[in-house]
């Protein structure tokens, strides 16, 4: 059966080559096809362990079917909230989910979390199965899909946890914590350092207590006294995060944080902010004075979209803020951020 199976695996395999190769002439992605062509040739010319392979197939499919999914509804900014599987309906962490996600849609937003039970459920029962998307983990045990978005077309089911978290940060366009386990510890720090080195773009990151709670501002101690205290994190980077037990007061740090800032994007040496607004005369002064340090030459100046950018043609018409970032101190980026949303 082996045997007369590969005749067909290997016309199969001529033909989808053939495709590609016409696809990519048509492309102006062809510079990254060919990169993901040579990418698989090497793994079938170096014989790569069948593990690996199996690892990097998955994880590729996984990747490809989650962007097919939110192809769609790029267009909509997304909010992923993490939290216990565990927290029960009756636990005030719940009705915070659930409020904080209904007030998210009121704005406009669609809500993304991991699908399962607990504070993940309480979100997209907030949200509403319209307006929610799933991640789901596959586990031996406690992580079915929860009902609200179980067999809806939004949900996507993960074998890895690494794929499942580059989609949830990828997607978002902000990021809300309520209490949880080791998986929402880990989920909280991969975000932090993501935006602390810079890795993704900024955006507003919140910490959910239940009403009168302790979780998180236990957890700021934690970070103030073991790390910040200790020179392993700077004072700024307590700056990429705020706390807070009223669902109301998360839901407006995240919309205040796209006031003015609309999103950003890096063109050679240049860091370019889109705004929604242009920035005055007076606080153009003030930012050159206030954030010289994180300027890496130059002076912050406002500008047209740059010829680079011709492939957003949505965003064209954005005021810009450019400047050359040094891409050391993310914590002082998002104050500055603050600082021009402030403004308005």
């Amino acid at each position: 059966m082996i045997e007369r199976s590969r005749p067909r695996a290997v016309s199969e395999l001529e033909t989808m080559l053939a495709e590609i190769k016409t696809l990519a002439q048509t492309s102006r992605d062809s510079d990254l096809i060919q990169d993901l062509v040579v990418t698989l040739h090497k793994f079938a010319t170096e014989k790569s362990d069948r593990g690996d392979l199996k690892i990097i197939s998955r994880a590729f499919r996984e990747l490809r079917y989650a962007f097919k999914v939110f192809a769609p509804y790029r267009h909509i900014r997304k909010v992923t909230a993490f939290g216990s599987a565990r927290t029960t309906e009756t636990d005030p962490a719940y009705a915070q989910a659930v409020a904080f996600a209904r007030a998210m849609t009121q704005h406009g937003y669609m809500v993304i979390t991991g699908a399962g039970d607990g504070i993940m459920r309480g979100a997209q029962e907030g949200a509403g199965r319209e307006h929610s998307f799933g991640v789901n983990i596959e586990l031996p045990f406690e992580q079915a899909a929860n009902p609200v978005i179980h067999e809806d077309p939004k949900l996507i089911d993960c074998k890895y946890f690494f794929t499942r978290k580059l989609i949830f940060v990828k997607e978002s366009h902000a990021l809300a914590l309520f209490p949880g386990g080791w998986g929402t510890m880990d989920e909280g720090f991969e975000v932090l350092t993501l935006q602390q080195t810079g890795k993704s773009a900024p955006v507003p990151i919140v910490f959910v207590d239940a009403p009168g709670g302790t979780y998180w501002e236990e957890w700021r101690e934690y970070n103030a006294s073991h790390l910040l205290q200790r020179g392993l994190i700077s004072p700024a980077d307590m700056n990429l995060f705020c706390i807070t037990d009223r669902p109301e007061a998360a839901v407006e740090e995240i919309v205040a944080f796209y006031k003015n800032y609309h999103s950003s994007r890096y063109v050679r040496e240049r860091l370019v902010f889109r705004l929604n607004q242009p920035v005055p005369d007076s606080l153009l002064r003030d930012l050159n004075r206030d954030f010289a340090d994180i300027l890496d030459g130059g002076a912050f100046e406002q500008g047209a979209a740059l010829p680079e950018e011709r492939n957003e043609p949505t965003l064209i018409q954005l005021p810009r803020l450019l400047f050359q970032y040094n891409r050391k101190n993310f914590g002082r980026l998002r104050q500055l951020i603050d600082t021009l949303n402030r403004a308005y």
